[in-house]
């Protein structure tokens, strides 16, 4: 989704006569054909240059494979700038292999922070933004992360001004002669967003609509697919029947994670026990992006622990409710339609009486989430 608006701006700048090329690099990290292929095709991306094939395995093993089969990549195509998205395995492990081969890195939704280094993707951030040489930004939250971080030492988006040395590496005599080292962080808005906005009049209604007569602001959609949620048989018990069972009977829409799959059937005997328990809980395939954002933008409210929901759910308006103790994103609850209720089964039923008593807030849209932020970045990039 965030690559996407990229290539699109990419392409844009080129029919603009901007000497501008690209090379797409599939790592192959995510692999599920409704969750990697079906996004290339409904989302106007071109076929990538190459795929690694380097998914599943553990956290060391597959950082270990992408980075193998980067370094042979980068060595036979070097480029000028490797531009990673995001806070994946794929972002931290191609960083690294860049700047072992001294090329410069260019990261896309830099400065975003938990604060929680139990999550494998805040150690992907971390990781990731102190090697950047160029970052962008969703918010200025995300700015001041990195000047607290240590990624930059000035708010402004420059890098703490350093003395001017001769040739000797002498100080000049005047000790306040001082040059600005050069930008490093820009705040450009929200590729994701871009991204949603660009494709939202292309919302496909997917079979479940009409399958279960599903009626606008009638029905609740949900994900979970984080440890936190969905490893521990009782937790995850506890939380699907706190959650179906305060929805008031409106159907509850569930595209299963692959992850949460694996646990999920036994948990009450087999598909019959479950069905009888939960008459108005739907479970569906993993959905598409246009599908699934059709559902999301009818849903009476989400429920989920994924963090790009919280921000697609705050542009559409959408209340949404975070099964998680933090989020890196929190301009989506103290701007947006996101409230982090924590991973507690007892928190989920007053949370959606306060939704069903219509005392939700409306939110609004974060600064530049406007659908140019990939328009911004490629400007500056072609610039520098």
């Amino acid at each position: 989704m965030k690559i996407a608006a990229l290539i699109h701006a990419i392409q844009a700048a080129q029919k603009q006569g901007k000497n501008v090329q690209f090379r797409l690099v599939h790592t192959g990290q995510h692999y599920d054909k409704n969750m990697s292929d079906t996004f290339f095709e409904e989302l106007g991306i071109p076929a990538p240059d190459v795929n690694l094939g380097c998914g599943g395995g553990t956290q060391a093993e597959q950082t270990a494979h992408i980075m193998v089969a980067f370094e042979k990549e980068l060595l036979e195509h070097p480029t000028d700038v490797v531009l990673v998205v995001g806070d994946v395995t794929s972002t931290m492990a191609c960083s690294i292999v860049a700047k072992k081969l001294n090329t410069k890195v260019c990261h896309v939704e830099a400065g975003i922070r938990s604060w929680d280094l139990t999550m494998p993707e805040e150690i992907n951030r971390m990781v990731t933004d102190s090697l950047a040489d160029y970052m962008f930004t969703t918010s200025e939250v995300a700015n001041r992360n990195l000047v607290r971080q240590g990624a930059v030492l000035m708010n402004d988006g420059m890098s703490e001004a350093k003395p001017l040395n001769d040739a000797n590496g002498v100080l000049p005599e005047d000790k306040y002669a001082y040059e600005r080292v050069p930008q490093k962080v820009w705040h450009v808005g929200n590729v994701m967003i871009d991204t949603l906005l660009a494709n939202r009049a292309r919302f496909r209604k997917p079979e479940v609509w009409d399958e279960l007569e599903l009626k606008e602001k009638e029905f609740v959609v949900m994900t979970m697919h984080r440890p936190a949620n969905v490893d521990e048989e009782n937790h995850l018990r506890a939380m699907m029947e706190q959650i179906i069972d305060n929805v008031h009977g409106l159907p509850v829409i569930f595209p299963i994670h692959p992850r949460t799959a694996k646990l999920f059937y036994g948990l009450w005997g087999d598909e019959a026990e479950l069905a009888k328990r939960f008459p108005n809980l739907h479970i569906v395939e993993p959905l598409g992006y246009l599908e699934f954002n059709y559902l999301v933008e009818r849903a009476k409210a989400v429920v989920t622990d994924s963090g790009g929901i919280t921000e697609e759910t705050t542009v559409m308006g959408v209340p949404c409710i975070t099964l998680r103790d933090n989020t890196e994103r929190p301009e989506t609850c103290t701007v947006g339609t996101n409230e982090l209720i924590g991973t507690k089964p007892e928190a989920i039923k007053p949370a959606l009486d306060k939704l069903f008593a219509g005392e939700w807030k409306k939110g609004a849209i974060p600064a530049l989430w406007d659908g140019h932020a990939a328009e911004r970045i490629i400007s500056i990039l072609a610039n520098l």
